[in-house]
This record gives C-alpha cells, sequence and structure tokens, in this order.
C-alpha cells in the first residue's frame, strides 16, 4: 500500500488537539519513531508512554508548509508554535513518515531547526 497523505494531515490535527487514541490508531504496533540524539521509541508501547508522559511539548499547533509523497514515504516541512517546556516556542520541522502494507505508520523520523525534541 502507498503513503497515505489524509492519515498524515490527520496525525497533525490529532496530536494538536491530543486526540491520543485517533493518533495511535495511524500506527503500526511495531513503530519505531526516531528523534535526534535520542534512542528510538520502539513499539506501541513506547509510543503511548512518550505521547502521555514524556513529550516536552505541552500544547501548540503545527503547521504544514509542504507534504511530499514518495510511494511509502511522505516527507513533511512545517512550523510548530506552542508551548515547550514551560516556554512559549517557534521553530520549523521535518518529519518523515513510512507506510507498511497495511496503511499503518512503521517508522517516523522529526527533525526541527531547534536540535531537539
Amino acid at each position: 500500500m502507498s503513503a497515505d497523505e489524509e492519515a498524515i494531515r490527520e496525525y497533525y490535527e490529532y496530536v494538536d488537539s491530543e486526540a491520543y487514541d485517533d493518533l495511535f490508531s495511524l500506527f503500526a504496533e511495531d513503530i519505531i519513531y526516531h528523534r535526534p540524539g535520542q534512542d528510538p521509541i520502539e513499539g506501541m508501547e513506547q509510543f503511548q508512554t512518550f505521547y502521555h508522559e514524556i513529550r516536552p511539548i505541552e500544547r501548540g499547533s503545527h503547521t504544514v508548509a509542504e507534504l511530499v509523497i514518495d510511494d511509502e514515504t511522505i516527507a513533511v516541512r512545517g512550523r510548530f508554535s506552542g508551548i515547550l517546556d514551560g516556554t512559549q516556542v517557534e521553530f520549523g520541522f521535518s518529519d518523515f513518515h513510512r507506510f507498511n502494507s497495511e496503511g499503518l505508520v512503521e517508522e517516523r523520523w522529526s527533525y526541527t531547526d531547534t536540535g531537539r525534541v
């Protein structure tokens, strides 16, 4: 199955509204999530723990500026504005989402122009 643009647009809506059950439904049970300078998050249990307990972003909104689809991968470039560790921030981000044959995201990479998150 090829990459699903609608699912990725929904991802940003779900994360911004903290609709985590809907968000988790977009990802495979064996999801691997890569973030700069940190160990990968592996599996749905760790992924859920990250969003419920560890994620340093308290609230905010993503604006997608560009979305590029290449077979089973979607690349996203955009801006985030919100609260990070109690401080108002705004920064650019790039995310890459690779889909499995069932149409779920099985691997995700996130990069920001802050060097963290």
